[in-house]
C-alpha cells in the first residue's frame, strides 16, 4: 500500500539519545530545556523574530486569534483544512468566505474588500499547499482597514518568499508540526510573531495564565508542548534541509511524467517562493479526460495507491456549517474542491513508484504514455 504520506523519521538511535537524559532529570513537560532549545532552534530556521511552541497546529490558531483580542468576522478561505474554520467558530467569531484563486488555491486578494465591514477584525489566509498568498497586497489592505492578519502556515514549513521566512509575515503565522507535515514532533505546533506582548498572551494562554509558583494573572488551558514531542523536533529539524530535498525529486519526477497530460492540472510553483515540496496537487478535467476525479481515485486505491480529496468538502460545506453556509459565493473553490487530487509525497518514496502511480492514471485515463 502506498499512501499519500508517511511521516519523518530519525533514526531510533538517535532518538532515543536524545530523550534518555529525561530518565534522570524526570523533566517531561512544562516549557523543559528540549522546549526552550527547539524554540531557539526554530526561531533561527523559519528567519522570524519568535516563537511560541503549542500542543498542535490548532491551538496555534485558536490562541492566536484570542490573544489578539479579535471580535466579529474573520474572512478566510473554505478551501482548507476543518482546523481553520473551526478555530475562528469555536473562538466566538463568524467566519466570512472568500474565493480563491484558480492557479495557486490561495485566497483571491482581488475580492477581501468587498467583504470587509463595521464588523470585521481579522484575515485568515492560508498557505495551501506551500503556495504563498500575496503578502503584499494582504498587508495593505489589512493596513487600509485596520485589521489583524494571522496566517494559517501549516503548509509552508521552512519556505521563504522573496527571501524572508514564511513566519515573519502578519501579525501571526501558525504552523502545525503533526505527523503528516514536512517537518513534525508527532504532535506540536507553534506561533511566530514580532510583538512581544502578544507572546506573552500566547504563553497565558497555553499555561493557565500562570505567572508564577503562586501568581495566576489570566485565564488560560492547557496547550504546552511536552519533552517527548519537542526532542522529536530536535532530531527532525537536523534532517528536514535533507528531507525537502528529497521530496523536490519526487515531485520533478511527477512533473517529468505528467507535464502535458491534457486534462490533469499540474502543481503550481511561484519564482519567488522556496518552497517545501509538500504536497503534489492534481486537478481532474472530466470534460478532456472522460473521467472525474472520484473514479480515478478509487481506480488508484484498487491498485494499492491511496490518495487523498484534499479538499473536499470545502469547510463551508460541511453538515455543521452548510445550514448557515452552504450558499456562499465561492466558485472556483466549490471548483477546485470538486477535482483536486493530492498523490503520494515523502521522502522516501521511490522513483519507480512514481513511474507506477504515472502509468496507471495514463492507463484509466486511456492516454498513452
Amino acid at each position: 500500500m502506498i499512501y499519500v504520506t508517511r511521516s519523518m523519521m530519525p533514526s531510533l538511535d538517535e532518538y532515543i539519545e536524545e530523550i534518555s537524559d529525561m530518565w534522570e532529570t524526570h523533566k517531561l513537560t512544562n516549557m523543559g530545556e528540549k522546549h526552550v532549545r527547539l524554540e531557539k532552534e526554530l526561531e533561527k530556521y523559519l528567519m522570524c523574530d519568535h516563537i511560541e511552541l503549542v500542543v498542535n497546529g490548532h491551538m496555534a490558531l485558536e490562541m492566536s486569534l484570542q490573544a489578539l483580542d479579535i471580535k466579529g468576522e474573520v474572512i478566510t478561505t473554505p478551501f482548507t483544512f476543518a482546523s481553520t474554520t473551526h478555530a475562528i467558530t469555536r473562538s466566538g467569531l463568524k467566519p466570512v468566505f472568500c474565493d480563491i484563486n484558480e492557479d495557486d488555491y490561495t485566497i483571491d486578494v482581488r475580492q477581501l474588500e468587498s467583504l470587509i465591514n463595521s464588523k470585521t477584525s481579522a484575515i485568515m489566509p492560508v498557505h495551501v499547499y506551500g503556495n504563498i498568498c500575496n503578502i503584499e497586497e494582504i498587508n495593505r489592505i489589512a493596513k487600509k482597514y485596520n485589521l489583524k492578519v494571522i496566517y494559517d502556515a501549516a503548509h509552508a514549513f521552512g519556505e521563504k518568499y522573496k527571501g524572508q521566512g514564511v513566519g515573519s509575515f502578519g501579525d501571526a503565522s501558525c504552523f502545525s508540526f503533526h505527523a503528516t507535515k514536512v517537518f513534525n514532533t508527532i504532535e506540536g505546533g507553534a506561533v511566530s510573531y514580532h510583538d512581544e506582548r502578544l507572546g506573552n498572551r500566547i504563553y497565558e494562554l497555553k499555561n493557565f495564565g500562570i505567572h508564577g509558583e503562586e501568581s495566576v494573572q489570566a485565564v488560560g488551558a492547557n496547550a504546552k508542548m511536552n519533552e517527548f514531542c519537542a526532542a522529536m523536533g530536535l532530531c527532525n529539524l537536523k534532517h528536514v534541509e535533507e528531507e525537502i530535498n528529497k521530496r523536490k525529486e519526487v515531485f520533478d519526477v511527477y512533473m517529468q511524467n505528467l507535464e502535458g497530460f491534457r486534462g490533469i492540472g499540474l502543481p503550481h510553483v511561484s519564482p519567488d517562493t522556496q518552497s517545501n515540496y509538500a504536497y503534489f496537487p492534481i486537478t481532474i478535467d472530466e470534460q478532456i479526460l472522460g473521467v472525474n476525479r472520484d473514479q480515478l481515485a478509487d481506480y488508484l486505491k484498487v491498485n494499492g495507491i491511496y490518495v487523498r480529496k484534499y479538499f473536499f468538502p470545502l469547510t463551508c460545506d460541511f453538515d455543521c456549517y452548510k445550514k448557515s453556509y452552504y450558499n456562499q459565493n465561492v466558485p472556483v473553490a466549490r471548483k477546485i474542491s470538486g477535482r483536486i487530487l493530492t498523490l503520494p509525497l515523502y521522502s522516501e518514496l521511490e522513483e519507480e513508484v512514481v513511474d507506477k502511480i504515472c502509468k496507471l492514471i495514463y492507463k484509466y485515463t486511456q492516454k498513452e504514455k
